[in-house]
């Protein structure tokens, strides 16, 4: 048995979920322009009430680790692990990537799974997974969408997500279909991964696990003042 809170702020959608061995409790989720930073903690407090849990009875934290947005990424973590200091538990941190794929169930071992976040223009954050196991096929990726790009698969291919669709008009494989379903990852499918980690004691440190950002943060330029 293990109680886990999942947090997934990776995308605009920020989500929560608790776990009971993996089994959803409950799950709430916002969409508030900066909702992360705002509403993340209540959120918390929010589906552990909501199940009659205490905070105190948590085993551990899982939060997605990225890629993804780097302030929401950063929020997340931060949050995770202070949670994890003040309760004295572990932290697991998931691969993005790998939550959005789970959300997917029932997909036969011949189809591939695709999900793409958005990275700007025609970039984006990819991996591909086996459909039944949801087995990591190709390693996450930050790529710039070409029409060629993924030629190398050659059987049935679901890409989706939030960066998917900007690909859909120049994609040249033929065995990529796309779909609108799940464009963004959420903590309501991080449960069985996390009860996983949780099992195998596959914890990551409070001290010096750091978000996945694939590639450096893009700020905006200051605007040079007129002479």
């Amino acid at each position: 048995m293990s109680l886990i809170v999942s947090i997934e702020t990776s995308t605009p959608l920020c989500s929560v979920a608790l776990h009971q061995s993996g089994e959803l409790l409950c799950t709430l989720e916002t969409m508030e322009e900066g909702g992360h930073g705002k509403r993340l903690t209540r959120l918390i407090e929010a589906v552990c009430k909501e199940s009659g849990i205490s905070l105190e009875q948590l085993d551990a934290i899982a939060v997605s680790n990225g890629p993804g947005s780097y302030t929401g990424l950063r929020i997340g973590l931060a949050t995770a692990k202070g949670l994890c200091f003040a309760l004295d538990i572990p932290l697991i941190t998931l691969n993005t990537l790998k939550i959005m794929a789970n959300a997917w169930i029932d997909i036969p071992s011949s189809t591939f799974l695709l999900p793409m976040m958005d990275a700007r223009r025609m970039e984006v954050y990819a991996a591909v997974f086996e459909g039944a196991s949801h087995e990591n096929f190709v390693e996450t990726q930050a790529i710039v969408l070409e029409p060629n790009s993924f030629l190398n698969l050659t059987q049935p291919t679901i890409a989706f997500g939030n960066g998917a669709l900007k690909w859909k008009d120049s994609c040249e494989n033929k065995w990529v279909t796309f779909s609108e379903e799940h464009p963004y990852p959420h903590a309501k499918f991080m449960g069985k991964d996390a009860a996983v980690a949780y099992k195998k004691q596959n914890f990551a440190s409070l001290v010096q696990a750091e978000p996945e950002y694939l590639k450096e943060f893009m700020g905006t330029k200051p605007k040079s003042k007129a002479l």
